[in-house]
């Protein structure tokens, strides 16, 4: 098994790669990093495990819509972004303090994502 050095949100990780999937490994990456950039530049979240933790809810849910029906522009739903620009994004505001509720009860039981 290979291994690559990558950097997502400016921090490096050494990660395993079997042969041949480099390049897929690579989009992974960016992918990862993009989403991870965007919420912390988004505003109010700041703690990186709190950007990771969205970062893979966004992608997950983006995966989910994917395989299941297609999604038509007008009735795209926004990924969560940790901050809200009122308006009829309350609602989301609003799920967006929940679970990062949830996320704090749970880091501090658990003390690691990992």
């Amino acid at each position: 098994m290979k291994q690559l050095e990558v950097q997502i949100m400016g921090q490096s990780y050494l990660l395993g790669c079997p042969a041949g999937g480099e390049s897929r490994l690579l989009e992974a990456v960016e992918r990862v990093d993009t989403a991870m950039c965007k919420i912390r530049d988004g505003g109010k979240v700041r703690a990186r495990d709190r950007i990771a933790v969205l970062a893979a809810l966004n992608l997950a849910f983006d995966l989910g819509e994917r395989d299941t029906a297609p999604v038509s522009t007008a009735s795209a739903s926004k990924p969560l972004t940790g901050s809200s620009s009122g308006g009829s994004d309350n609602g989301d505001a609003a799920m967006l303090s929940t679970l990062l509720d949830r996320l704090d009860r749970a880091l501090r039981e658990d003390g690691q994502l990992i």
